[in-house]
């Protein structure tokens, strides 16, 4: 195998896993921030729907991202007819399926940091004329921000293992959508097992330095 052939699924892997990590981040971080410390009718089915990428199968949730977004339905035809191409098979695809199933850890530790502010400094800021994207950017983010990082880590790292839902939205076309995961998969079918061993490594240190960082700069702020 060619160095070119070996990097080409980390770099895709990594700009996938950043990219759809961010977008989960951002997207569960609002989101919690809205649900925080607010009661009503069916807030616990909504959540029970946000964790299902969490406990269903990845084939379930990439089956229902390719009937949600696959060319025969309404937001794939709409999205070729705007862009020239369809959504399924591109890297933007892996981008989708990693967010969607990196969505509910990020949203859960983000919960947990809005949750645990104190709401009377909230109140306070609001009661001296804050808006509450100012309440929100200078209150509760850099108070919650122990959460927040880690749930940025968790969203990167869940994203950079995707699987199941990659393979069914975005396959596993070399150089275009083969992830680290597809592409270790494709290594030990093959019978490549020291190239998957190579991928392996690579994304277990990757993992274990974001973790081992995150937890270190809670200890610190502790």
């Amino acid at each position: 195998m060619e160095w070119s052939d070996f990097w080409s699924p980390v770099g895709l892997s990594l700009k996938v896993s950043l990219l759809a990590g961010i977008i989960a981040f951002l997207i569960s971080g609002y989101i919690a921030w809205l649900m925080a410390g607010k009661k009503f009718w069916g807030k616990t089915i909504l959540e029970t729907i946000f964790m299902l990428p969490m406990v269903l199968p990845p084939t379930v949730v990439g089956f229902l991202l390719l009937m949600a977004f696959g060319r025969r339905s309404p937001v794939g035809k709409l999205f070729e007819t705007l862009a020239g191409l369809p959504i399924v098979f591109t890297w933007g695809a892996a981008v989708l399926s990693a967010a969607v199933v990196a969505f509910p850890l990020a949203y859960q530790s983000a919960k947990a940091g809005f949750a645990s502010i104190d709401r009377d400094l909230l109140s306070a800021g609001r009661s001296m004329g804050a808006s509450e994207w100012q309440v929100l950017f200078y209150i509760a983010v850099p108070l919650a921000q122990r959460s927040l990082t880690t749930a940025f880590v968790l969203s990167f790292t869940r994203a950079l293992g995707e699987f199941g839902a990659t393979l069914m939205l975005a396959g596993n076309i070399p150089g275009r959508t083969q992830t680290l995961p597809t592409a270790i998969y494709m290594a030990v079918e093959s019978g490549d097992t020291t190239t998957a061993w190579a991928w392996a490594a690579f994304m277990i240190l990757i993992s274990f330095l974001l973790l081992a960082l995150s937890g270190r700069r809670s200890e610190k702020e502790e």
